[in-house]
């Protein structure tokens, strides 16, 4: 069990232990120590007891719970509280906006013990008068639940990736000389998936039981003759197919009988795919090949889980020319973020580790909290220190669209703006963005020399890759960002680079597919 896992096991333990009003020292202690196992970098099933003991946020009492869940994978603490909470109630946990002192208002003043209950009160004006909600809180619950029972059974192109490479496996594994393929929404790398389609060659007889993995699994069956033909009508939208007078064939065909260059399959749903392919050859499509250094990371400094010396050196093992360290700035308090003091420090760390790395080279970046009122973190002087500056919002995420857009042009027009990052604060599946007038916001990045974050986190694709084409058209240079927290996070740009194929990213509008030196001199021309 990873520690990921553990974190979010004791999470759970202290939203039920606070749920059923359990003192909330003890209830803290849980909370407390997912938080910093969820950060804490060395994997917590390869420690001793005594070790575990060491690890900040694990006292005593805790060491043979979690000991319980790393060797069985349960742990019987939480199961008792399972067991006193309804299953509806544990849904309702999950809804964003309501914590579980509100969650236990709800199930025992009003005897709500279901989301379909909770929505129906929304609806009828019920939480209004109900300790801690009044109408604002009503409307943000409605609009959560309204959010979460649109999403159902639906899933990221990242969490339904490993069942496509599973159903492919176990059906080689059995037939050595079939053929087998997503194809559909899949196979075009669509951000989120609600059906995942795979064609399979009528040799295979039998089919994987997908029956228990949640997802709708369709399979469609052909010769193996049609095969390639049937991959490709099914990845292209009904759109798609009559913008190229489509008649059968596979795609070489297809493209072929029409004049029309290739088009991939992450673009076969775009009506300006074919408007595309005229202008541009698929050598100039950005791949994962074209990255050269990876941008908005963080490190132990802030909320990361490992140290700077650890993320760089494992991303110059991976090939990477540059690493763009951008920790969290003060006003990030919840996530340790940086004060001028522990900049300096990281700085000489930079300078010393860049001795040692070269040619390979840490950028020395920031993730500044764009605030309330458009400015950025900290004084101009102490933005000045940096290489490079990429402008967020954290907080205050409720806004309208003219509030948010105003925030986000007054933060572009700061100078010492080098990229806008996430430009809606969107989690997929759990989280909409805030609304903000993309023509403008891009307008602003192009007058002010600006380049726009395409996050890499699968849970984000943010900015979205439909407003790509416009960034390119205005000259706005896209930044496929992994927003790295770990190792591992770095391969998150290869969801990223999906997203931005979708959206016809060119090599020459990728950012990070400059140079080192090219790089360097992009930063230095907004100084």
């Amino acid at each position: 069990m990873e520690n990921k896992e553990i974190a979010s096991v004791l999470k759970l333990v202290g939203q039920l232990m606070e749920l059923h009003n359990e003192d909330k020292f003890k209830t803290r202690s849980y909370t407390n120590a997912a938080f910093q196992i969820g950060k804490y970098a060395e994997p917590l099933k390869a420690l001793t007891d005594s070790q575990l003991m060491s690890v900040p946020g694990i006292g005593k009492n805790l060491v043979p719970k979690i000991r319980e869940l790393i060797d069985t994978g349960e742990m019987t603490y939480l199961n008792q509280w399972l067991e006193k909470t309804p299953q509806g109630i544990l849904e309702i946990l999950n809804i964003k906006g309501i914590g579980p002192s509100k969650v236990r208002l709800i199930w025992k003043e009003m005897e709500i013990e279901s989301i379909g209950e909770l929505l129906y009160a929304c609806n009828e004006n019920r939480l209004v008068d109900l300790k801690g909600f009044g109408k604002k809180t009503q409307a943000q619950v409605k609009q959560s639940i309204e959010f979460m029972l649109d999403n159902q059974h639906k899933f990221l192109f990242a969490s339904i990736e490993p069942l496509i490479e599973d159903i492919k496996s176990w059906i080689q594994n059995r037939y050595p000389s079939a053929l087998v393929s997503e194809t559909g929404a899949a196979l075009r790398r669509d951000l989120i998936i609600d059906q995942l389609e795979m064609v399979v060659s009528s040799d295979v007889t039998e089919l994987p039981d997908t029956s228990n993995t949640n997802a709708e699994v369709v399979f469609h069956k052909v010769d193996a003759a049609q095969f390639d033909e049937a991959v490709f009508k099914l990845s292209c939208s009904e759109q798609h197919l009559d913008a190229i007078n489509y008649t059968g064939g596979n795609a070489e065909k297809a493209y072929g009988s029409m004049g029309v260059k290739m088009v991939v399959p992450e673009m076969r749903d775009a009506h300006w795919a074919i408007d595309w392919s005229k202008k541009n050859s698929l050598d100039d499509l950005v791949d994962d090949d074209a990255l050269l250094g990876s941008l908005h990371n963080h490190t132990t400094y802030s909320d990361g889980m490992h140290t700077l010396e650890e993320m760089s050196t494992y991303l110059k093992a991976l090939g990477y020319a540059y690493f763009g360290v951008c920790d969290h700035s003060k006003s990030a308090f919840y996530a340790n973020g940086l004060k001028e003091d522990r900049i300096a420090k990281q700085h000489r760390e930079i300078d010393a580790l860049n001795a040692v790395l070269q040619p390979f080279k840490i950028l020395k970046g920031i993730e500044s909290d764009i605030l309330m009122d458009g400015s950025l973190d900290y004084s101009s002087e102490i933005l000045a220190t940096f290489d490079f500056v990429v402008a967020s919002v954290h907080s205050v995420l409720r806004m309208d669209k003219e509030t948010a857009t105003t925030r986000l042009i007054k933060a572009i027009e700061n100078p010492y703006t080098s990229i806008l990052g996430h430009p809606t604060g969107r989690l997929l599946l759990s989280r909409p963005g805030y609304p903000v007038d993309h023509k403008k916001v891009i307008d602003a990045c192009a007058e002010n020399n600006v380049a726009i974050e395409l996050n890499a986190n699968p849970m984000r694709l943010d900015i979205d890759y439909q407003w790509i084409p416009y960034c390119m058209e205005k000259n706005v240079m896209i930044s496929i960002n992994p927003d790295a927290h770990r190792k591992e996070g770095f391969h998150h740009m290869r969801f990223g680079v999906m997203a931005a194929r979708k959206g016809g990213l060119t090599k020459q509008m990728t950012l990070n597919a400059l140079g080192l030196k090219d790089i360097e001199n992009y930063f230095r021309s907004k100084s």
